[in-house]
């Protein structure tokens, strides 16, 4: 009678401890999904652009980029600032600052542009903003070369700036550095003869600095070759 009493107990009390477990495990994986689906704090995240907006001589520099921004997380992220720097460059490459927010990536008289104000991104949700950066003083000149680029932002949870995304700017590409137009940021777009017409331009903007220079101080001015000159002599087959 007695064993037959003392199995029965361990049998019922090893069926409370299963269930306890069981109840345990249930909850906590409630919790856990309650917290993952509505209160986990996430990151934002972007990716290359494949294409952007410049204008770059020494009185003016603008970068525009179309941007993708999502929300890892189910909390909503609060973006306060945006900047753009070259982080490979000397430190007379000064920060980009963000300064406008068009309605698109093309520059134009009848687009619209908004002043940088802070924005939120909801939780495992994404946003496709265009971007402006300025250099906050005239001076910055791009080269036609590859820039390696990190855009920082500030966001509401977060004290300081954080690094958003890193990514190659085709500066080759900007064929008109005089002119706010769009061009493409993918690899291997940049002909022999786009890049050809990239470097005169350049070359005619630091001639023009270097006799504006001169003549502030009162020195004869550098003797300019002729860029059709140039031109004539490299032809690409």
């Amino acid at each position: 009678m007695f064993p037959v009493m003392a199995a029965a107990d361990q049998n019922a009390s090893s069926s409370l401890s299963g269930a306890a477990v069981v109840s345990v495990c249930a909850l906590v994986f409630t919790v856990a999904s309650f917290w993952w689906l509505n209160a986990r704090q996430g990151r934002l995240k972007s990716w290359e652009p494949h294409s952007f907006a410049a204008i770059a001589h020494s009185s003016q520099a603008r970068l525009r980029l179309p941007l993708v921004l999502h929300n890892t997380g189910a909390k909503t992220i609060v973006v306060q600032d945006l900047m753009l720097t070259f982080p490979d460059e000397p430190a007379s490459h000064l920060p980009l600052l963000w300064t406008s927010s068009p309605s698109r990536l093309s520059p134009g008289p009848d687009e619209e542009l908004k002043l940088p104000a802070g924005f939120a991104v909801a939780g495992r949700e994404a946003q496709q903003l265009f971007i402006e950066f300025e250099a906050p003083f005239p001076g910055f000149v791009s080269e036609a070369r590859d820039y390696k680029v990190q855009i920082h932002v500030r966001v509401g949870h977060r004290k300081g700036w954080r690094r958003l995304l890193t990514f190659t700017l085709r500066a080759a590409n900007i064929i008109h550095p005089d002119r706010y137009t769009a061009y493409s940021n993918a690899p291997a777009e940049l002909t022999k003869e786009d890049q050809r017409k990239a470097d005169a331009a350049l070359l005619e903007l630091l001639l023009d600095e270097q006799e504006k220079d001169a003549s502030a101080q009162g020195e004869t001015k550098p003797q300019r070759e002729s860029s059709d000159g140039e031109g004539d002599s490299s032809t690409d087959q």
